[in-house]
Parts: C-alpha cells; structure tokens; sequence
C-alpha cells in the first residue's frame, strides 16, 4: 500500500498533507527518513514513525468498550459526544465500526473493530445470536409470562412487528436480566413498556459467550484477543 494512502487512512491528514510531510523529513521509514510518500510500505512488517512518535497499526483490531451514558453510537454528532471521543488516539485512527448501537442512556458491553465480516456475524438476524441485558424497573416485574404471548411492537418507522420471546436469564427485585437475539429500535424499553413496566436504567452485559469485563470502567476499551472472539460465538 501507498505510504500517504496508508497514513490518510490513519487520520493522519490529507494524502496532500501527508506528501509535504514526507518532503518536511516528518516520516521514517525503517529508520530512513522519507522524502517520497508515494512509496509503498507494509504495514503489518515495516516500522513507520511520523514527527517522531510510531505509527500504531493492529490489523485486525476488535475492541470490548464499556460504553458510559450520555454518548452517542455515532461517528459523528453536533449534539452530543460519541463512543468514539472516548477512544484512545491511536486506536481511534483505525476505521473501527459498532456490531449494533446502545441508545445514548444505554450502558455497557459495545463492541467494536475493523473487521466488517465479524460485525456482521453478530448483527444479522439470521446468525440468532444472543445478546443480554440487565434491566432496571421501578417495581418487579411480577408478569414476565407475558413475553410468551405475541407481543407487537413497532419498529423506528412506525411499522408493527411481532417479537420473539426473549429468554429470561434471571429476575430478583427490581432487576431483570433476559437475552435476546433481535436489535430493533428501542426494542428492550419498548418490550418492558408494553407490560406496564417502563426501563430506569439499561445496561449490556455479554454479547454471545462474551461477558462484559467486570474491571472495565465506564467509558473504556480493552482489546480483544482471538480467543475472546471465539467465545462470542461458542
């Protein structure tokens, strides 16, 4: 790959900027100042610096975030902050996406990487891959048997639909923890709202086999091994 398409992809600038950079001295590569950002570099074996500082590059980078409230799963937002300010520099410069969002109240496991063949392995609808959540009421929910019943909601746009009964992992207190495998808009608050039981707070705890880590604090990412990968979907 291009040096200065490689490092553009990096955030790094520019393709135009990147070129003045090397023609500045700015970039080494393997030791040897670069003059010439059109030359090819690799980036899983050659060693790359840019004013000074090393160029990190995970190829196959995939990141457990506990995901704090009031941030957006967005890229972009003019309102509010979004998961991605909350990412360390030098792996915000990959070209991370979400495998499904969490409403801006929402809090929890959300995972992210740059592989677009795992993220969607986990969101389609047709790989019935469950996700849990621990929900907080106000009250008990005394009639959980009554997700066994049709129940119709409706999606984003308005349009009913009739969901799958979720699993119910647990239920003490106010706290309810069940497993899904759908992601429609709002689906668990709109699901607990329908039975007279409206949420107080919704928090993501395991994805598949991959439970959220319990020292992860708000707002932070750790980075996934192969082997946490496999237990998503053992």
């Amino acid at each position: 790959m291009r040096l200065d398409k490689w490092l553009s992809n990096l955030q790094y600038g520019s393709r135009k900027q990147i070129d003045r950079a090397a023609r500045d001295g700015r970039i080494t590569l393997n030791g040897a100042v670069v003059s010439e950002a059109s030359i090819h570099v690799d980036p899983k074996n050659d060693t790359v610096t840019f004013d000074g500082a090393p160029v990190v590059f995970i190829p196959d980078l995939t990141l457990m975030m506990n995901k704090r409230a009031g941030v957006v799963c967005a890229h972009h937002d003019t309102r509010f902050q979004t998961v991605f300010d909350d990412l360390p520099l030098h792996y915000a410069r990959h070209d991370l996406h979400m495998a499904g969002r969490l409403d801006r109240d929402v809090t929890g496991f959300l995972l992210l990487s740059v592989e677009g063949a795992l993220i969607h392995r986990i969101i389609s609808p047709h790989k019935q891959l469950y996700k849990t959540y621990h929900v907080q009421t106000e009250a008990p929910v005394d009639n959980l048997a009554r997700f066994n019943e049709p129940l119709i909601l409706k999606d984003g746009r308005g349009r009913p639909y009739t969901i799958a009964p979720p699993r119910v992992v647990d239920a003490s207190g106010t706290t309810t923890v069940i497993q899904i495998a759908e992601g429609k808009h709002h689906q668990v608050k709109r699901m607990f709202a329908a039975i007279g039981h409206p949420i107080i707070k919704l928090t993501r705890t395991a994805i598949g086999g991959l439970t959220l880590d319990p020292d992860l604090q708000e707002g932070a990412v750790k980075q996934l091994t192969p082997e946490d990968i496999a237990r998503i979907f053992a």
